[in-house]
């Protein structure tokens, strides 16, 4: 089993996922172990003197004027993280509990939470052992993941649930099980561990992994839907994407571009139109800030991560403590809050494609993409499917970032809700990896209509892995079973790699 040292590189979020899912074992590389004993020095120094410092000497919140008698300062650290255990509701899943507690150890090996070294051993060795705090979740407002970070804390002193191979168990019959012994918290650690936004962080990478998948493939179901439809793809001409080079547009086109090359579009006289529906017209312009938010989105969550984002922050270099609020995260909120609403705009097109190909006047195909005519249903129904997943997609866009109510004695009054925005975000993956099964399984059926025209490679595979499982429709039949099965298809791993490689660029929608 490979060993990966952290502390000397940024962590990238795909390697905070592969360190999840492949169970590698981690360590402190070198300069960090100097650097966190170098800032836990700073602490003691502070701790045995009468300066007044948040958390270590002072109380929290609205009772930042209480000092902390320096007899009472270790017993606090133990009532902070116990009285600050405020998670409530389902909790969140083992892999995202593990993701939380790799985000925490990755900041405080930037040195700049003074946490005691054992106390940071300890969570090393807890994720090694594969103890995962089980993190409620819902309590945060993104001013900082504290309240939930707390369970993060609480297992460190042997309370509290953890997840051990899939199977919730108390904290210290873990840690007893492991050979472990739980914490003792020194000054400051209970909010070194507490103020940060790990939870937040470690949640954001696997939404951003899941939406990766889906918006990949809904590319290449674009471009499928657009052989379908047989629309003019001159639209995605270099050059006219350089003429206005919009945030993102020449990347999406040049991937719409790869993805229909080969297609029998490019032929003489293919194409119907000069031009098309918007909703086939604008696909790099709105493909293009999707990536460019997408990209946005992963850049915040990362400086995160890396970041030492501690409230006070320890500054080794200059023996100082200093109150900081680089704990808040609109940054984070702001991205999430626009990709959901990117989303959205996405999710429309989608959806006015696949309509657009059932209309016989505009497509050239039979009414309702139905061999039979008549009174074929056909796919006709699938448009209030359709319509009700884009009205779920568009309800998850409303921003969360907008809001908040003043907290502890009206001190702490601003928060950007960041966790609330991620968990949009997360809501509307099923209803947009559905709406973009739809429009492929129409499309599909387009195709098939129109004689079965020479695919492109990377849309000619997305074809014949539906066609694989799902017939064509030669008759009326429950099309709900069918999308959802194209649905699980574009879910599938060696598919996606097949579409991503398609798009001739590894970038779109990385996690880096």
């Amino acid at each position: 089993m490979s060993l990966i040292q952290l502390g000397s590189t940024t962590v990238s979020l795909g390697a905070i996922l592969s360190l999840v899912e492949q169970g590698s074992q981690i360590a402190l590389d070198p300069a960090a172990v100097a650097r966190v004993a170098a800032a836990r020095a700073v602490v003691d120094r502070y701790a045995s003197g009468d300066e007044p410092i948040y958390g270590l000497n002072t109380g929290l919140g609205g009772n930042v004027g209480y000092r902390i008698p320096p007899e009472e300062i270790e017993a606090f650290q133990v009532k902070m993280v116990r009285g600050r255990c405020i998670g409530v509701g389902e909790a969140f899943p083992e892999r995202a509990g593990r993701a939380m507690l790799l985000c925490r150890i990755i900041g405080m090996a930037q040195g700049g939470s003074g946490i005691t070294p054992a106390v940071l051993d300890l969570m090393v060795s807890m994720f090694n052992a594969g103890i995962t705090p089980v993190v409620p979740g819902r309590g945060s407002i993104g001013g900082g993941d504290l309240g939930l970070c707390a369970h993060i804390g609480a297992t460190l002193i042997g309370r509290g649930e953890v997840y051990v191979q899939g199977r919730r168990q108390p904290a210290g019959e873990a840690l007893r099980a492991a050979g472990l012994a739980p914490a003792r918290l020194g000054p400051k650690d209970g909010l070194a561990i507490l103020n940060a936004s790990a939870v937040s962080c470690g949640y954001a990478s696997l939404v951003l992994a899941e939406l990766s998948d889906v918006l990949v493939a809904s590319m290449a179901v674009a471009a499928l839907a657009g052989e379908g439809y047989a629309a003019n793809p001159r639209i995605f001409d270099a050059r006219l994407a350089a003429a206005r080079p919009a945030r993102g547009q020449e990347t999406a086109a040049r991937a719409f571009r790869a993805a229909l090359s080969g297609s029998y579009l490019h032929d003489e006289g293919a194409a119907r139109s000069i031009q098309d529906a918007l909703c086939f017209r604008v696909l790099s312009q709105i493909y293009g800030p999707a990536l460019a938010s997408f990209e946005t989105a992963v850049g915040s969550v990362r400086t995160e991560v890396n970041g030492a984002a501690d409230n006070p922050l320890v500054m080794a270099d200059d023996d100082l403590i200093r109150s900081t609020a680089n704990f808040h995260t609109p940054d984070i909120a702001l991205s999430f809050d626009t990709m959901a609403i990117a989303n959205t705009q996405l999710a429309t097109a989608s959806a006015y494609r696949t309509i657009k190909m059932m209309n016989a006047q505009l497509s050239g195909l039979p009414k309702y993409l139905s061999p039979l005519g008549g009174a074929s249903n056909g796919y006709n129904s699938m448009q209030k499917t359709v319509s009700a997943l884009q009205g779920e997609v568009r309800l998850k866009a409303f921003p969360a970032s907008t809001d908040s109510i003043p907290v502890s004695e009206s001190v702490e009054d601003h928060a950007p809700q960041t966790p609330l925005a991620i968990r949009k975000l997360e809501e509307q993956i099923l209803p947009l990896r559905l709406i973009f099964a739809i429009e492929a399984l129409v499309a599909t059926q387009a195709v098939d209509l129109r004689g079965a025209p020479r695919l492109a490679p990377t849309t000619g595979a997305l074809y014949e892995a539906i066609r694989a499982e799902i017939p064509m429709l030669e008759d009326d039949r429950e099309n709900g079973p069918d999308a959802d099965r194209v649905a699980a298809i574009l879910h599938d791993a060696p598919l996606l790699r097949t579409l991503r490689a398609g798009l001739a660029d590894e970038t779109l929608f990385s996690l880096g």
